[in-house]
């Protein structure tokens, strides 16, 4: 099946390039020669994403009638001669050159020449020929930009699991018959072991234990600390894949094998999210969950622990009349597991130094005492062991998956059958040998003072290690998929039955190494081994040798070392495909780099006419059918050879998109021999304007990039645009004016927000207060929109004098929203702060205010500032029902910022119609080529797609580093929901997380309408800088050190990759609100100037 579904796409590929030949080779459709061609829409979508041309149309000139075509004809140029040759004129006679009519012949139009209508539905046809080439090309950068993100998953988050392996037996007897695992998820190690403010310790009966009879440490976690990679590797024994945060940490992306697995049977007892994913497909697991309806924030979730606590009791009672129940719980190799929830749950919702989280840590330590006392009780064999820990920490803030300490540090006792007892601090047992944990923790880190156990030994392992000491301590094979190191300070074994542990959990992983070496080597056609265990097998019949003589300690050395080297041999193997896949991913972002620029002059600027000789159009057929034939042949070939290596179908589409985007760029050939000649020739000035604008553009995006990692940026950079912006209006504006100093307030208003802390401190009088000052900013924009008519300079963005508002009490009820929600605001708070559920009344308002307020909008008067002023006030119920702290004021200075912009856009709009009056006509030659009036763009304009870029990631940044996942604060959508939902939880945080993004887009977009330019080019080259953004993040990614920072790095990654696709979303969505946004033209209507 394989080999079919690989020969098919073969041949998909190989038939492709035949149609390319044949296509290339066919006369236009609709020509009079010969009827038209069935393969000429294919032709059209593969040279430039193209459909069929406008058909040829007559007109009336000075000789006559006369045929024309226009000039993206196929019938008379190559298409890629007419997308490049004639798309773009430099004026408006040119232009009517280029539709077949001379400028210079007679009629009645303005500009000499008859049949307007004629011109316009040629014009018309162009229009609809863009728009089918831009829909293709959207398509495709969607397209390619999802892919080429998951490129991050075969590269960096490439599933670690391989099948196909043998468990090893251990030839050691079990040291216990049974084990009780004890997870307390979300528990703090500080929380755990520090005492409480009058000097009691929380935990009393653990911390007994770990005085008289086990041992204790920390367990570090590697990020995502979230509960289900981290159970994962507790029970598995690996780092969980982070592609399964595509399923919400709730399934399995691939198949595992865990301590579970390799136990007779397993009773567990829990979260419907933690329990189902390790016991349902298991059918020696007895096991039982509460339904999700238990998991509400709005209640102490303590009793969650009881109820795990009590079935597992409610078990060993049934026991008594059941025989076979009792028979099964009396054998060896037995697992219980208890999942306590409890501190995660009060954790997220009342912060983890709340009483409520503190107090769920004493119920923790007494259902360990409960659990142990029942287990003694009822076995009476002193066989079971005991394991207590927890699978992430906790924020301060109440969240968690990062790799902050307050998250990766997490509390970790052993004791009971096979656990060795404390061990008094010595300088003996405590050497520092520079190993660090997979959170970047050094081995042997000081025990905290307060903790007051400075003088046991403290053993600590990473959260993978348990995996293999349940294992040992059952004497089962450890799960095939572990990577975890045996940790020896915690088995209570003989010297020999300890290096046959360690040689059991290095076969184990040896293994793993054998059988990932043995799939790429059979997929490769040109496999390179990892030459330093070449020798593998007389390593390990050396260590058998050393266990014979007994010397059990060089046995112990060479086993732990040959375990390192498999451990760097997973390491090879799962990083062999990097430099392909990465060379392969940065050409692409290049490639269609380059092919954006290529669009955006061709269709968004005017060129020089004579930027191509009309000798290049004999070769340029040829060229560009062998261009197309080379490149579907070399898809094919490359498809080829990865079906030969069995490689997975996504490496095709990355090296097809690639190749592809490659293609088109030289079949474009003479358009940039001729865009080279054009530079060339161009003035030495302009070639300084071109080579400082590219240069401030770099800048700027550097600026950005490093803004990701120091939020501090945004601050300087407010500070010195504020002062420079006003200082440029104050000399420009030639009246006495307040817009200076309103652009100076409005940049430092904004600068404060970015030196807040990340993690947003509750104060709910501050969301209140917000609420009071986003209406005070709304009426001062109704009175500038109703007062300030006798002044030219505000006729673009004013309302008035257009018709009169359909709705006058809209403002009233707009305003009226707001407060209403900043009521709700505290009314909601006060119910759950005094340990109250939410009320369904108040949930319903809620809900009712958000939705309502944001449909408003649409009935507002259609002038500019009205109606953003509408979106504005539209959007600030929700934002503020969504709000705990100082973000409700960021989104109110956040709107003072782009009134900054749009009145600075506003002053150069004013400025450039004072000095064009004089000259309209000549100036406005060669700026009008699309709908809407919409002129060239130009070298300055530039500006917009950067502001707008800058100002998108204030909005994400402004707040808190979103680059994080911990930064989602849980408790803003407690006003609307309690209920442990994680779908619709996170689908509100991700839609507060997007309104400022929409403001910032409406502006963009009532921005673009007010000088008139395309706002779709002004996209494009919004990805374009983007994607510049995008290589540098893709180079910045890292593989080594602490996880913290790759998780970071790779996020930033994803974040600028997705934002392409955020700001497409967005613009669809916004278009809603702005797209019947009208403004007073400072320039004559393209209908008149013909």
């Amino acid at each position: 099946m394989a080999f079919q579904k690989y020969a098919v796409i073969f041949s998909i590929w190989f038939v492709l390039s035949v149609l390319a030949v044949a296509a290339l080779e066919a006369p236009a459709p609709n020509s009079p020669s010969q009827a038209p061609n069935p393969l000429a829409s294919f032709q059209a979508m593969l040279m430039g994403f193209v459909g069929d041309p406008p058909p040829p149309t007559k007109t009336k000139g000075l000789f006559g009638t006369k045929a024309f075509e226009p000039h993206w004809s196929r019938a008379t140029v190559p298409i890629s001669e007419q997308r490049s040759s004639r798309l773009c004129q430099p004026n408006q006679a040119a232009f009517i050159s280029d539709l077949g009519l001379d400028h210079r012949m007679g009629g009645d139009g303005i500009l000499g020449f008859g049949d307007v209508e004629q011109i316009k539905e040629a014009t018309s046809g162009k229009r609809r020929w863009l728009k089918r080439r831009e829909r293709w090309l959207v398509v495709l950068g969607v397209v390619l930009h999802a892919v080429y993100m998951l490129s991050i998953f075969d590269i960096y988050f490439k599933t670690p699991i391989v099948h196909g392996m043998d468990p090893v037996t251990p030839r050691f007897k079990a040291p216990a018959k049974r084990l009780v695992l004890l997870v307390a998820d979300g528990l703090r190690a500080d929380k755990f072991f520090e005492p409480d403010s009058d000097g009691n310790y929380r935990a009393p009966f653990l911390r007994s234990i770990i005085k008289e009879q086990g041992r204790w440490g920390v367990s570090h976690a590697r990020p995502p600390t979230e509960s289900r990679p981290g159970h994962v590797a507790i029970i598995a024994g690996f780092y969980e894949d982070p592609s399964a945060v595509t399923k919400g940490w709730k399934a399995n992306p691939v198949e595992f094998d865990s301590v579970f697995n390799r136990s007779r049977h397993t009773f567990a007892f829990g979260s419907p999210d933690i329990v189902p994913i390790f016991c349902s497909a298991l059918p020696h697991s007895t096991w039982n969950s509460y339904p999700h309806e238990f998991e509400d924030f709005a209640t102490d979730a303590s009793f969650l622990d009881e109820w795990s606590f009590d079935q597992f009791q409610s078990l060993l009672n049934s026991s008594n009349k059941d025989p076979k129940l009792k028979q099964l719980l009396l054998r060896d190799n037995l697992v219980i597991f208890l999942h306590l929830l409890g501190c995660d749950s009060n954790g997220h919702a009342h912060r983890p130094y709340s009483s409520i989280y503190l107090n769920n840590v004493k119920v923790v330590d007494r259902i360990a005492e409960n659990v142990y006392n029942l287990v003694e009780d009822f076995f009476k064999d002193n066989q079971t062991a005991f394991i207590f820990t927890a699978d992430h920490g906790m924020s301060d803030k109440g969240s968690h998956g990062d790799g902050h300490p307050s998250n990766t540090d997490t509390p970790l006792v052993v004791w009971g059958a096979g656990v060795k007892h404390p061990r008094p601090m010595s300088e003996s047992n405590h050497s520092d040998c520079g190993f660090r944990f997979v959170d970047e923790h050094m081995h042997d880190t000081p025990t905290p003072i307060e903790w007051g156990l400075n003088d046991l030994e403290r053993v600590d392992v990473n959260q993978a290690d348990i995996a293999p000491l349940m294992s040992t301590l059952l004497g089962s094979p450890c799960p095939v998929n572990s990577v975890g190191n045996l940790p020896l300070g915690y088995i209570n074994m003989t010297e020999a039955d300890e290096v046959e542990a360690v040689l059991a959990n290095t076969k184990q992983v040896l293994n793993q190494f054998l059988r990932k070496s043995k799939i790429k080597q059979s997929n490769s056609l040109n496999f390179k081994p990892f030459k330093p265990l070449a020798h593998y097998s007389s390593v390990l019949d050396q260590i058998e040798d050393l266990i014979s003589v007994k010397d059990y300690d060089a046995a112990m050395r060479v086993g732990q070392n040959l375990k390192s080297l498999a451990l760097e041999g997973l390491h090879y193997f799962q990083t062999y495909d990097w430099l392909m896949l990465m060379t392969v991913v940065t050409l692409g972002y290049i490639g269609w780099m380059v092919y954006l620029v290529l669009h955006v002059l061709q269709n968004y600027t005017s060129l020089p006419e004579n930027m191509f000789r009309k000798e290049q159009a004999v070769h340029l057929r040829n060229y560009t059918g062998k261009v197309y034939l080379c490149g579907c042949l070399l898809i094919g070939v490359l498809c080829l050879l990865l079906f030969l290596e069995h490689s997975p179908p996504l490496y095709h589409a990355y090296t097809a998109m690639t190749v592809f985007l490659w293609t088109q760029i030289f079949s474009e050939y003479w358009f940039l021999k001729g865009l080279w000649r054009h530079l060339r020739r161009s003035k030495y000035d302009y070639i300084i304007k071109l080579l400082a604008t590219c240069a401030v553009s770099i800048f700027i995006l550097e600026f950005l990039v490093n803004s990701f990692t120091e939020r501090k940026l945004y601050t300087w950079c407010f500070l010195v645009v504020g002062v420079v912006a006003s200082v440029f209006l104050f000399k420009s504006i030639p009246w006495r004016s307040g817009i200076p100093i309103f652009v100076w307030v409005a940049c430092w208003f904004l600068s404060v927000f970015t030196l807040m802390p990340a993690e947003i401190p509750d104060n709910n009088q501050l969301v209140i207060a917000s609420g009071i000052m986003i209406i005070m900013i709304g009426i001062a924009a109704r009175m500038l929109d109703m007062h300030t008519e006798r002044n030219k300079y505000w006729l673009c963005i004013l309302s008035h004098d257009r018709q009169k508002h359909r709705f006058p009490m809209l403002f009233h009820l707009q305003a009226l929203l707001v407060g209403l929600s900043s009521l709700m605001v505290s009314l909601s708070t006060s119910h759950r702060t005094q340990k109250q559920e939410l009320l369904p009344v108040h949930q319903l308002i809620n809900w009712s205010i958000a939705g309502f307020s944001m449909v408003l909008p649409l009935f507002s008067a259609s002038g500019l500032l009205s109606r953003l002023t509408s979106i504005f006030l539209g959007f600030a119920p929700t934002f503020l029902l969504l709000s705990i702290g100082y973000e409700a004021v960021f989104y109110g200075a956040l709107a003072l910022v782009l009134m900054a912009w749009m009145l600075f856009e506003n002053t150069l709009l004013y400025l450039s119609k004072v000095k064009m009056s004089s000259a309209s006509m000549k100036n406005m030659e060669g700026k009008v080529i699309l709908d809407n009036d919409d002129r060239w763009l130009q070298l300055f304009d530039v500006r917009i797609p950067l502001i707008f870029m800058v100002l998108f990631n204030v909005a994400f940044f402004g707040t808190g580093n979103f680059a994080s996942i911990a930064s989602f604060e849980i408790s803003s959508v407690y006003r609307f929901i309690t209920i442990f939902s994680p779908f619709l939880m996170a689908a509100l945080l991700i839609f507060k997380l997007f309104i400022p993004f929409m403001l910032v887009i409406c502006v963009f977009s009532a921005i673009t309408k007010l000088i008139q330019i395309p706002r779709l080019g002004c996209y494009f080259l919004v990805i374009l800088f983007s994607d510049v953004m995008t290589i540098h993040f893709f180079f910045l990614v890292r593989n080594t050190g602490s996880w913290m920072e790759i998780g970071n790095s790779i996020s930033h990654f994803g974040i600028v990759s997705a934002q392409v696709v955020f700001v497409l979303l967005l613009f669809a969505l916004t278009n809603i609100y702005t797209r019947d946004i009208q403004t007073r033209s400072v320039l004559p209507s393209s209908r008149k100037a013909l």
